[in-house]
């Protein structure tokens, strides 16, 4: 997890991030103060429960007001493998650091190969990581809803370098009474061990949404339909963690909990305890929540 420095909305992310919001009545000193309070008490509460959380500060002279969303940018295999991957927004490619890879095998964590999308930004085609790519490392199934910032050709590039099935759909979201592409599938899917939360209503093709229905059912998944207002509250952008003694949780926002019917946290709890943060301005001028902000390490380790 990144803590941020210059936490601000990202005037270059805006054009198609359609849940991000300008705060006028905050000053851009405040917005960072309450984003980075926001980002040490999530923080808190993951080490709180024994996730094992690396927290990487940003650099200021960067001027990367994304940093938070590490997911974006960077994926962690269990062979080693890492993947860089290319960005829509040009101030967001100087997240990219690899300081941070250095830092990681300092830690004892083992990296073999990193495989480089990044040169597809020359051609303008991107794959925004973890927030296009949703992977079922278990049954080796990777989710993306294509947009603007997940390209087809790309993604299959990435499901034959990394062995994964490819699940193709478009994901829609209404602005200004238009069908318009949601730019990252992070934002209307969570895909859990047994289970995976979606918006099954965004998705307007009914031979995609089909598919879909029909993988996750082929991999015994419970699959808890969530609507799209409650998409609008961040609830589909959780991600579930292991803490103390392998303990499961499901993690998301205050806002995407509060969202969440009865029925719906009953058939998560299922499959975990359910921890949950306010990351109300980190969500409003950032466009992301919970997920987001997490990046998975599955490398190997050493020591």
């Amino acid at each position: 997890m990144i803590r941020p420095v210059s936490f601000r909305m990202n005037e270059q992310t805006a054009v198609n991030n359609y849940y991000q919001k300008v705060l006028d009545s905050l000053t851009p000193e405040t917005i960072q103060f309450k984003a980075l309070q926001e980002f040490d008490i999530f923080v808190d509460k993951l080490k709180a429960v024994g996730v094992n959380v690396i927290v990487i500060n940003d650099i200021k002279e960067t001027d990367t007001p994304d940093s938070i969303f590490p997911n974006n940018w960077i994926s962690f295999h269990e062979s080693g493998d890492v993947g860089l991957y290319p960005m829509f927004a040009k101030n967001r490619r100087l997240e990219r650091r690899d300081d941070i890879l250095d830092t990681l095998e300092e830690l004892g964590f083992e990296i073999e190969n990193v495989i480089d999308y990044t040169s597809a930004e020359e051609e303008k085609l991107f794959l925004e990581g973890t927030g296009s790519l949703l992977l079922d490392r278990v049954n080796s199934k990777a989710y993306c809803a294509l947009s603007p910032r997940a390209d087809e050709d790309l993604f299959i590039e990435f499901c034959e370098e990394f062995e994964y099935t490819p699940v193709p759909f478009v994901s829609n979201q209404t602005v200004d009474g238009k069908r318009l592409p949601i730019y990252h599938t992070n934002v209307i899917m969570c895909l859990g061990e047994q289970f995976s939360v979606i918006c099954l209503d965004s998705i307007d093709d009914k031979k995609e949404r089909k598919n879909l229905i029909k993988h996750l059912k082929e991999d015994k998944k419970e699959i808890i339909a969530i609507t799209e207002e409650q998409v609008n509250s961040f609830s589909g952008n959780m991600l579930q963690v292991s803490g103390a003694n392998n303990k499961r949780y499901t993690v998301m926002s205050n806002a995407a909990f509060e969202s969440l019917t009865k029925q719906q946290i009953n058939q998560l709890k299922k499959h975990g305890e359910i921890l949950y943060s306010s990351l109300d301005t980190i969500e409003a001028c950032g466009g992301g929540s919970a997920r987001c902000m997490m990046a998975e390490v599955f490398l190997p380790k050493t020591i």
